[in-house]
């Protein structure tokens, strides 16, 4: 297992070097290239501006630029934000907790649903459930999530007024655990919609494979129960795909958080880019392109790590 892991993390590297090159090319390759926010704005003189390249360090040739901006990152040191000229890395961690608990609840919600919906439409192929399920799945596999909040808000905010439209707290009530889960409603189901589609589908297909195979006939020619062959012989058979599943959704979610946080005004690092990217905050926006990139790899190795637990044979290759 510890030769899995360390190859595993060995492959991860040249992924970050690429990820790192490209974010920095595009960096300067952008209109008004890393200093835009200075260089489109018509009141700031040529000198000064010159005298912010040398700061930042900007004046020095690019690939000098990349090794020492890529050394800091190793390092800790994320560079600092043109407003206000805090480390990045505290502007990003400050943020991370609300989208944990965001994109936490909704991957909660949606694998309690799909894996429901997905098991029981095997079980009961082509009945009037999984017809149900199949065009539920469909439809909101069709619609963009920016559709859905919008609607839901129009819905539930508006019309009815059960659920506050967006923001985190109520105005003075931070820290209130319930206001808390009232307004973590909306955007928890917006969000959770789209992975439930998908789940179940997912998990639909792999119990249906499962079930079709020799084992599962032994199983019910012995007279093991039904709930006892789904729970014992289909369900250990049909995870691996499904934890694969998880570790794919993971740069979904952190799409799917982006659109949702700015719909509804939530405080977390998918409205932190948004933010950064109309104020040209190039720091902070190459700084969510690695920790993004991080936390997906992170995520994809403990996938291939339950599976390697699960199949032995996944280790010995």
């Amino acid at each position: 297992m510890i030769g899995f892991v360390a190859w595993r993390l060995l492959q991860a590297i040249p992924l970050l070097i690429g990820v790192s090159l490209i974010g920095f090319g595009l960096m300067h390759l952008a209109p008004g290239g890393p200093l835009a926010v200075y260089t489109l704005n018509p009141t700031i003189q040529a000198q000064d501006i010159e005298r912010i390249k040398i700061i930042f360090g900007l004046d020095q040739p690019v690939h000098v630029q990349y090794v020492k901006w890529a050394t800091g990152i190793f390092s800790g040191n994320w560079g600092y934000t043109f407003f206000g000229g805090r480390p990045v890395l505290d502007v990003i961690l400050e943020r991370l907790p609300a989208t944990l608990l965001l994109m936490g609840s909704a991957l909660s919600v949606a694998i309690v649903l799909g894996l429901s919906i997905g098991v029981l439409g095997a079980v009961k192929r082509y009945s009037v459930f999984d017809v149900l399920a199949t065009t539920g799945a469909l439809f909101a596999l069709s619609f963009p999530t920016f559709w859905f909040g919008l609607m839901a808000i129009f819905v539930f905010a508006i019309e009815l007024r059960w659920l506050p439209s967006g923001g985190m707290w109520e105005l003075g009530e931070e820290g209130n655990i319930l206001s808390l889960l009232r307004h973590l409603v909306l955007p928890t189901m917006v969000l959770a919609l789209v992975i439930t589609a998908t789940w179940s589908r997912y998990s639909r297909s792999a119990f249906l494979e499962v079930m079709q195979q020799d084992f599962m006939r032994t199983a019910r020619a012995k007279g093991v129960p039904p709930a006892a062959r789904l729970m014992r012989h289909a369900f250990p058979n049909a995870a691996k795909p499904l934890i694969a599943l998880l570790g794919v959704e993971l740069p979904f979610l952190f799409s799917g958080a982006l659109v949702t946080e700015t719909i509804f005004g939530w405080p977390g690092m998918g409205r932190l880019f948004v933010d950064a990217l109309n104020m040209k905050e190039y720091p902070i926006l190459m700084g969510m392109m690695m920790f993004t990139a991080i936390f997906v790899i992170i995520g994809n190795l403990l996938a291939d790590l339950a599976i390697a637990a699960i199949d032995p044979r996944v280790r010995l290759r």
